[in-house]
């Protein structure tokens, strides 16, 4: 039986910055957690991992500037692709992920065709749910970095802003970590791995690429956009090997169990975390 059709979905940098942020944001959020719960036993329990209190305090701060630095590089990456000399068309181009008008269109058509109203919305290389995961990620990072520099360093920034801005700084820190765990536990996990035609993972963030005739129903007008300029073929690829596949399976629903895991502590604390 041959395999099916695979076309090129993700750059090899793409990939690569997608298991940086896996791994980095899983471990803010246990050592995050680990210390804001740490009155309890699961709390103690969690920073002992890192050698207690001060401990998991360092491993915070330093992966907080590892994912800063990693942000930055992927801004670069970012602005070095898009063409300046058209840059308003390589913007808002089809291959863009900032949202667009068609975009509020198709969450209307999606929302018709739930109640049988209309036929479902047909879609280029973004669909509109993945650009809002996309947004939802990058505009938290440059807040939890602008609340959590002066939280690292609060001698310094006591010289420069008011102690009672610190005491701001922790609650926006705080809220702003428990969103964002909340969000990708929640509903990214759900768009990229349990939703119908997904489960049990969605392998094309560690594939690199998709099968074409998934994407044909899915994504139609992305695939005729290939035909129509002939660069179809171009981004047909093989299939990752076995060995490959074994391995980010494992990999990936480890990081989902993890994640699981601390929501559930999340919710089983909800009340200690708000009296604090």
């Amino acid at each position: 039986m041959n395999d099916p059709v695979r076309i090129v979905r993700f750059s090899i940098f793409d990939r690569l910055f997608h298991v940086f942020i896996m791994v980095t944001f899983l471990i803010q959020a246990v050592t995050g957690m680990g210390r804001l719960l740490y009155t309890t036993a699961w709390g103690k329990g969690v920073v002992n991992l890192f050698g207690g209190y001060d401990g998991a305090t360092a491993v915070h701060n330093t992966v907080g500037i590892l994912m800063l630095i990693g942000f930055v590089i992927h801004i670069v990456y970012v602005l070095a692709k898009v063409e300046w000399k058209s840059w308003r068309r390589s913007l808002f181009d089809a291959d863009s992920l900032l949202p667009r008008r068609r975009d509020v269109v198709h969450l209307g058509q999606k929302i018709r065709w739930f109640f049988g109203l209309g036929p479902p919305p047909a879609f280029d290389r973004w669909t509109y749910w993945e650009k809002f995961d996309y947004w939802a990620v990058f505009w938290g990072l440059p807040l939890l970095a602008v609340t959590g520099l002066p939280l690292m360093f609060p001698l310094a920034a006591s010289r420069i802003m008011p102690g009672w801005v610190l005491n701001v700084f922790v609650l926006l820190h705080r809220a702003e970590a428990l969103l964002a765990m909340l969000y990708i536990f929640i509903i990214h996990f759900t768009i990229g791995h349990f939703r119908r035609g997904m489960f049990p993972m969605n392998e094309c963030m560690f594939a690199g690429s998709v099968e074409l005739e998934k994407e044909r129903k899915e994504k139609p007008l992305w695939i005729a956009r290939l035909q129509e300029e002939g660069r179809l073929e171009e981004v047909m690829v093989a299939g990752p090997p076995r060995w490959y596949r074994v391995i980010y399976f494992v990999f990936g629903y480890s990081a989902v169990v993890v994640g699981l895991y601390l929501l559930l502590n999340l919710l089983i604390y909800r009340s200690y975390i708000e009296w604090h």
